[in-house]
């Protein structure tokens, strides 16, 4: 059955924790909320004292009754136990609620790390690793490491309650105690020995629920290319294989666990009917009282609960124990970007140097090979060439966002790896090819990289980009909804929106990979008035697709297989009839001034 679980291996960067390493991680969380847990300890305590001294008590009533068999005798028998009853509760009832408070807090904390490290992660991460999966790393696996908690908890109660048990057990009858306590290995035996089953098949279980996320996450991103291909009944059936597998998955799971149930059971009603039948006879031999056999079986039945739920939580626990295994090692991934220092970075001229730089996404899969290239602060570079030529890499590697092999990346004659990421980031303002807008409103989304920035600022700043014409546009301004990635907005809009942002987030180094979707040409008038103010003084570095956009360019970088095959400005590389020319004819051609008019005049 090995082809049911296809799919639901491991990711790279999981781990294997030992059980005793995942407890002590999980107890550090605790120590924030001792004096809570101290409480619930406590409660726990005198919970079980509770359980334990009502047997006993209803043990000497029935002998108190036997020599005196009075109204007043069961009366006080009767009040002692609605009283101990209610202290039970009341113990429980504190304990719960302590102990629900401790792990609502475990949970939380343990869900902002997750999610911290989530932020942390290198973009290589995300390129590797499925975002559904993750988000289910952060959601479901975190809520299935509270069940660890809470069977922590309820297993502390239930040895505290055997211990006593035992205990009481000896002191009425040490042959009968021996008796109980034999069987006892057996039922830990067989509990232990479900623990690899359930720890694998908790495991498989929590990645097809993250096969699903993942489905459903994607589902729903693409449902507008879905919709518009007709294939709404294609990623049903997709989906359907990925719930049905983890149906099947959760179905197993679901067997292992309510497995072990029955056995154990069995076990303990083999012990309970070998107590019962020497303790019945040596009662009937006046061996000891009546009262001290049914306190022995009512001490039996409350020994036997907690040992078989002990057990069976072993096997349980491992559910819990392979969420935080899971969220755990997120939280641990080695991260492929590394800093060498964390020096401060005040100020930035803009100064961009690649040395012999050497770079690939996948080892064997080189992009950059002993690339060298030198922007002085202030200039414009536009960088053209084919897909796949490197463009976008030099994007990623000035932002940080990947590592490189081998040569070196200077920022301002400073090595980049030895520069606080934070500080340097702030000095930098990147419009990617589709820009990404956040649910809100326009005016949130201008000031998402200067949050102190008022509604005067981000006014003044979206008015300068193409005259603030744009703005007028939008049904209320500034204050129009944007919807979920800018949904409402038109691709121009939010190339405007994502211009203005940057404006006002003043870096030192722009960063343009521009869009490559058609837009009406008022907006692109718009848009290259936005990126000539933006421009302005900055160093900028521009994957161009537009002609306006190179020409404007101090230079032009043309870029073929990681390497710079040509470079200079617009006439100087036509003029010499290499890529760039070819380039040229294929893609920018069309956008000349000279070719719309060629164009017009064969129309005619």
């Amino acid at each position: 059955m090995g082809f049911i679980f296809d799919g639901l291996e491991a990711e790279e960067y999981d781990r294997t924790y030992s059980d005793l390493a995942l407890i002590r991680r999980i107890i550090a969380y605790f120590r924030p909320h001792a004096w809570i847990m101290a409480t619930v300890v406590a409660m726990v305590l005198l919970a079980a004292l509770a359980e334990t001294v009502m047997p006993i008590a209803v043990s000497r009533g029935i002998d108190l009754l036997a020599g005196n068999p009075t109204a007043q005798v069961l009366l006080a028998l009767a009040g002692g136990i609605a009283v101990l009853g209610s202290l039970g509760w009341f113990f429980n009832f504190i304990r719960q609620q302590f102990s629900a408070r401790a792990v609502g807090d475990v949970v939380l904390a343990l869900r902002e790390d997750a999610f911290a490290a989530v932020t942390q992660r290198d973009l290589s991460f995300y390129d590797q690793y499925s975002s559904g999966k993750i988000v289910s790393r952060v959601t479901s696996d975190t809520q299935d490491f509270a069940t660890v908690v809470t069977l922590t908890i309820e297993l502390l109660s239930q040895l505290l309650l055997v211990l006593i048990i035992i205990i009481v057990l000896f002191v009425i009858s040490p042959p009968l105690a021996l008796i109980t306590i034999a069987v006892a290995p057996l039922v830990f035996i067989t509990a232990l020995s479900f623990r690899r089953i359930a720890r694998r098949t908790s495991q498989r279980a929590q990645r097809a629920i993250a096969s699903v996320n993942a489905k459903i996450q994607e589902t729903i991103s693409g449902i507008a290319v879905a919709k518009n291909f007709r294939q709404e009944a294609a990623i049903y059936a997709d989906f359907n294989v990925t719930n049905r597998l983890a149906y099947t998955v959760r179905l197993r799971q679901g067997l292992v666990f309510n497995t072990i149930f029955p056995l154990l059971d069995i076990l303990a009603g083999v012990g309970t009917a070998l107590v019962i039948y020497f303790g019945g006879r040596w009662a009937i031999e006046n061996r000891f009282s009546a009262g001290d056999w049914y306190l022995f079986v009512q001490s039996l039945a409350i020994f036997y609960f907690p040992l078989t739920s002990i057990a069976s939580f072993w096997s349980q626990f491992q559910q819990g124990l392979a969420a935080s295994e899971r969220v755990f090692a997120l939280i641990d991934a080695e991260p492929r970007v590394v800093q060498t220092a964390q020096e401060p970075v005040p100020h930035l001229h803009g100064r961009i140097t690649f040395q012999n730089m050497d770079f690939s996404y996948r080892e064997g899969e080189p992009v950059l090979r002993d690339f060298s290239l030198d922007i002085p602060a202030g200039q414009t570079i536009a960088v053209v060439g084919h897909t796949g030529a490197g463009k976008s890499s030099l994007v990623r590697l000035i932002m940080r966002f990947y590592e490189f092999q081998g040569g070196r990346l200077l920022i301002d004659g400073r090595d980049i790896r030895q520069l606080d990421l934070a500080q340097y980031r702030r000095r930098l303002g990147l419009v990617p090819q589709s820009p990404f807008l956040f649910a809100g409103t326009v005016a949130d989304n201008i000031r998402y990289g200067r949050e102190d920035a008022d509604d005067e600022a981000v006014a003044q700043i979206a008015r300068q980009i193409g005259g603030g014409e744009w703005v007028d546009d939008l049904p209320a301004g500034l204050q129009s909804q944007v919807g979920e990635r800018g949904g409402r907005l038109s691709l121009g809009q939010r190339q405007l929106v994502a211009l203005a942002r940057v404006l006002l987030q003043d870096p030192a180094i722009f960063i343009l990979d521009e869009a490559t979707a058609s837009v009406d040409p008022l907006t692109e008038a718009q848009i290259q008035a936005g990126l000539d103010l933006v421009m302005r003084g900055r160093t900028s570095i521009i994957i161009a697709h537009r002609l306006s956009t190179i020409r404007s360019a101090d230079r032009i970088i043309v870029m073929r297989a990681g390497q710079i095959t040509e470079e200079g400005n617009h006439r100087q590389l036509l003029a010499q009839g290499g890529h760039y020319a070819e380039l040229y004819n294929t893609y920018f051609r069309h956008q000349s001034l000279e070719y719309i008019e060629q164009v017009g005049a064969y129309g005619a």
